[in-house]
């Protein structure tokens, strides 16, 4: 089963997005933090799609983006925002550092399964 990395310092949050996507019968991996997640990416994790908040602390999602996109084994890997904001500023700046796609908190089951599935073929 391909593997999606989450990316949230809310441990609700990981809690159910990672329920959603198991039960969808993908493979979990979590980080609670941008700084968190690239040690993950660094250390071998090589996950078919990433979903990433935008507001944590250590490294923002915007600066895992750009330095997850440096690692030869994330380059092409997509990458989904998934926050709370739903500025144009944000979603343009995330867009420049190289994410894939953007959704608003709280994302529905169906809808999250929906671009997971289109990103992330099983």
């Amino acid at each position: 089963m391909p593997t999606v990395l989450i990316l949230d310092d809310s441990a609700t949050m990981i809690m159910s997005l990672s329920n959603t996507l198991k039960g969808a019968g993908y493979d979990v991996e979590t980080a609670v933090n941008g700084r968190d997640g690239i040690n993950k990416l660094n250390t071998g994790i090589k996950p078919a799609l990433i979903l990433t908040d935008l507001n944590m602390p250590e490294l923002d999602g915007i600066g895992f983006i750009k330095e997850a996109r440096k690692i030869t084994s994330s380059r092409f890997t997509p990458i989904i925002v998934l926050t709370t904001e739903a500025g144009g500023r944000k979603r343009d700046e995330a867009r420049a550092a190289g994410a894939s796609g953007w959704l608003t908190k709280p994302a529905e089951p169906n809808q999250l399964l929906s671009v997971v599935k289109q990103l992330c073929p099983r």
